[in-house]
């Protein structure tokens, strides 16, 4: 401390500049291994050579703003972030923000959900979605819950139908399949202004536009309405649509196939309800009992 007072003014800008060398050589070395990124790949990224990238990591670097910046922009962090003395824990936190910046939608409510539980409750309020391939039950037991609960029922699709005023094939021959998933991404934020309390059918195809499945996860209390592929088939059948059938041997085949696509989505509702064997009123006395922790009102079901 006393030879630092007493050290001429030239020697202490020269210690202070070799303290800043290091402290910027130590914070981009913990952004860059926060980053996972071997110092090839920030080489590459950057276009600073991993020699100097070595030396300045290592303290021995005395580094241009120019350079410091392509290091920062290729880090992905403003360049304040690596001559300022940081924590593990605020460099850990800066990498998570870049991760949660970069990540889709449906990654970011995934995220916030388990980091902010609190917040699960609040966005979600008493709207309960099911969802599901088609044959499954969710308009049957839909409409059934809605009743035992004293809510509103709606199907997604039949609302954007009286929305637009044609069916939904139609919708999509001509708007194509990304003009229908941006009606049916309105539709669903209109449903969720408009209803705290709801519940609602969705397509089985919602899994594939990612903005419309997150919102659905983050705004409703969402249940997976399953059942073996036969019994979807001959329950899509029953209902007098033997279009699934028709001239196509592989129906069955494709129907697997698509069930093992989404299945990974749909596993990530709330709530599972197996309906394979099951008559609609046990199904329905399942489907009260699974919502009863969330404090939904008491069912009437008989």
């Amino acid at each position: 401390m006393l030879k630092d007072a007493i050290a001429p003014p030239a020697d202490r800008a020269q210690d202070q500049a070799k303290a800043l060398i290091r402290l910027v050589g130590a914070q981009v070395r913990a952004v860059r291994k926060g980053a996972g990124f071997s110092r090839r790949e920030l080489s590459e990224r950057s276009g600073v050579s991993v020699r100097y990238l070595a030396q300045l990591e290592a303290g021995d670097g005395n580094i241009s703003i120019g350079l410091l910046q392509q290091i920062a922009t290729a880090l992905d962090v403003p360049i304040e972030e690596l001559i300022c003395e940081t924590t593990a824990q605020s460099a850990e936190l800066a990498h998570v923000a870049s991760l949660y910046d970069r990540a889709d939608a449906a990654t970011r409510a995934r995220a916030l959900q388990v980091l902010d539980p609190s917040l699960e409750r609040k966005s979600k309020a008493q709207r309960i979605c099911l969802l599901g391939l088609r044959g499954a039950g969710k308009s049957t037991l839909g409409a059934l819950l809605a009743s035992d609960l004293g809510m509103a029922f709606i199907e997604l699709n039949k609302r954007i139908e009286t929305r637009i005023g044609v069916p939904v094939g139609e919708i999509i021959a001509l708007y194509g399949e990304d003009g229908y998933r941006q009606i049916e991404a309105d539709t669903l934020g209109e449903i969720v202004a408009e209803h705290d309390r709801i519940v609602l059918a969705v397509a089985g195809g919602i899994v594939s536009s990612p903005d419309s499945f997150a919102r659905v996860l983050r705004d409703f209390h969402t249940v997976w309405v399953k059942a073996q592929p036969a019994e979807h088939m001959d329950r899509v059948r029953a209902q007098g649509d033997l279009r699934p059938m028709a001239g196509n041997p592989q129906a069955m085949e494709q129907l697997r196939q698509i069930l093992k696509a989404r299945e990974t989505h749909y596993a990530r509702a709330t709530y599972h309800l197996d309906t394979s064997g099951q008559t609609i009123q046990t199904s329905r006395a399942e489907l009260n009992e699974l919502l009863r922790a969330h404090d939904f009102a008491t069912p009437s079901a008989n």
